[in-house]
């Protein structure tokens, strides 16, 4: 059938299996705007209220769902609003496509209005991104976009469409959903020295990370764990690939992580790494860290083989194929000396908790806990409430914890919840902060429009928290721009864009605040007061190693 190229790029949306967008019409992607108003009982388009609440909404889309996140925009300014998006979809490993409209070929090199060089500009924070010159190449490119975005370690792929490639006609052929490309193994002289390593460890650990669910690896890494009688460790985009209760599990590691988990991978002589990066919060001091340790490490990306750590063995390959094939390799073996070791770094990690009565963020957690279910999706924002979270939350299945990662992106979360919440069908809880908060909360207009089911905890302590605990940590308590001292009324002004919530000031009235959000058919937004003097502990002091983490302060 001959068709425009707008309608195609409709067209190849429904063959790939997105009938969700998320976007913000402009005068050089109008077309496909036009075509989406055909096309708008099959494919449902999210109007955010900026380009970045959009695009993370596509994040948070695919973080919870698996699928690909689809994300439109206009050219200039439009595109441009969507680079910190596509940034933090590229640094967490998360499958994005993203449609943007650009002048006509013709005016191409002219400077005309809004006329940018977006895939010049895209170029470091994308897996690849495609300028299309002609009709006829746009829906493979697309497909080819589609499969990008979801193979091998997945990431963001922009496809700039000029308004005359929009606008001209050719031939469209359908064509199946394209499929991510096949998983493939290491070499066997790999696995041999993987397993021969494994084997002769006294004391191994497992560190995963986001990887492991973009693998769907889940059941296999607790095989592993169970065979070679190893604790179980991981990243802040790892959480959820486990459930909270299992036996094994020991929590987050890293700058802010459990203490038993990171002090455990320090002590570790084999740590078994499953689709996880070695990054400075996860280290520390690199030349100190995990000094008698040899290392497996495991990801689908050769270029993270060896980046930042000395790995004794790098094998590039599908993670849930690799510990399939591995897995058989391996001894069936029990390690009583290391357990009791870690049982006892359980026992003093209990020593330091927080018993406290009262609004703190341990018992606050606790109740959100208490109101979520299975399947809720749990996002964060990104500060000390997202640690707090991390810290204290309670997963039970996969992909219901969302939290910006790698590029620790301050306005990630409403957008992203309302993607989530959309995405599965389910209330999304967001805890956040009033920093982070007061970066996205013009979406409380998205999330009223479509009267998305979303809880928004606003842990407010008037300050940027993270920040000003490095400053009394470590900068003499000086408080630099982080005193914010709003006063801004989040009840008042979720009332003015349509919404409801309400403030509360007990962990009773906190818990009733959840119960009444359930049955509210849209946004309801709690504010929660916070002392602006609670800490997020443990902490890595800075340049510091994993044994010399902070768990207490002033004692």
């Amino acid at each position: 059938m001959i068709l425009s190229g707008a309608d195609i790029i409709c067209k190849v949306l429904l063959e790939q299996g997105s009938d969700v967008v998320f976007g913000y019409p402009g005068g050089n992607i109008i077309n496909v705007y036009d075509s989406l108003y055909k096309f708008r009982k099959e494919i449902k388009h999210v109007l955010s209220a900026h380009e970045q609440g959009a695009v993370h909404a596509a994040d948070g889309y695919a973080r919870a769902t698996g699928k690909v996140g689809v994300v439109l925009s206009t050219s200039g300014p439009g595109a441009t609003n969507l680079v910190t998006g596509i940034a933090t979809a590229f640094l967490d490993s998360i499958p994005l496509v993203a449609v943007c409209g650009n002048v006509a070929t013709s005016q191409i090199g002219f400077d005309s209005f809004q006329e940018l060089d977006i895939t010049g500009v895209t170029l470091p924070i994308t897996k690849h991104n495609y300028f299309v010159g002609a009709v006829e190449e746009l829906a493979d490119t697309l497909r080819e976009a589609f499969r990008l975005a979801k193979s091998g370690r997945p990431g963001p792929v922009l496809v700039d469409v000029p308004k005359d490639v929009q606008i001209a006609k050719c031939e469209y052929v359908p064509e199946p959903a394209v499929e991510r490309d096949p998983p493939f193994s290491p070499k066997e002289v790999r696995l041999e020295e993987a397993a021969a390593c494994i084997n002769g460890a006294k004391r191994p650990f497992i560190y995963f990370g986001g990887g492991v669910l973009s693998s769907g690896a889940e059941e296999e890494i607790v095989a592993l764990a169970d065979k070679i009688d190893a604790p179980l460790g991981c990243s802040l985009m790892g959480l959820s690939a486990v459930p909270s209760d299992q036996a094994r599990y020991l929590g987050m590691e890293g700058m802010h992580g459990h203490y038993a988990c990171t002090v455990g991978m320090q002590k570790a002589d084999v740590i078994i790494s499953l689709g996880v990066r070695f990054n400075d919060r996860s280290t520390g001091n690199k030349s100190k860290f995990a000094p008698n340790a040899k290392i497996v490490h495991i990801d689908v990306d050769g270029s993270e083989l060896r980046k930042t750590t000395a790995d004794t063995h790098g094998l590039r390959a599908d993670l849930k194929k690799t510990l399939d094939e591995l897995l058989p390799r391996l001894k069936e073996v029990r390690h009583p000396d290391w357990q009791k070791t870690i049982r006892e770094l359980k026992a003093e990690e209990e020593s330091y908790a927080d018993r406290r009565e009262g609004l703190t963020p341990k018992n606050i957690l606790s109740v959100v806990n208490e109101n979520l279910s299975d399947k809720t999706p749990l996002v964060t924002d990104v500060g000390q409430h997202q640690m707090w979270t991390a810290q204290y939350a309670k997963q039970r299945l996969p992909r219901t914890f969302l939290s910006s990662g790698g590029l620790g992106t301050m306005g990630f979360g409403l957008g992203a919840a309302i993607g989530a919440a959309i995405g599965t069908g389910e209330r999304a809880v967001l805890v956040t902060g009033d920093g982070g908060f007061g970066m996205c909360l013009n979406e409380l207009a998205t999330a009223v429009t479509y009267k998305v089911p979303v809880t928004v905890l606003i842990l407010n302590n008037g300050v940027l928290g993270m920040v000003r605990q490095w400053q009394t940590l470590f900068f003499g308590r000086r408080y630099s721009s982080t005193v914010l001292d709003r006063k801004t009324d989040f009840v008042a002004l979720t009332k003015a864009f349509g919404g409801k919530g309400e403030k509360v000031e007990s962990l009773y009235s906190l818990d009733k605040a959840f119960k009444n959000a359930v049955h509210y058919k849209g946004p309801y937004v709690i504010e929660c007061a916070v002392d602006k003097d609670e800490l997020v502990l443990p902490m890595l002091p800075p340049g510091g190693s994993m044994d010399e983490i902070i768990v207490k302060v002033g004692e």
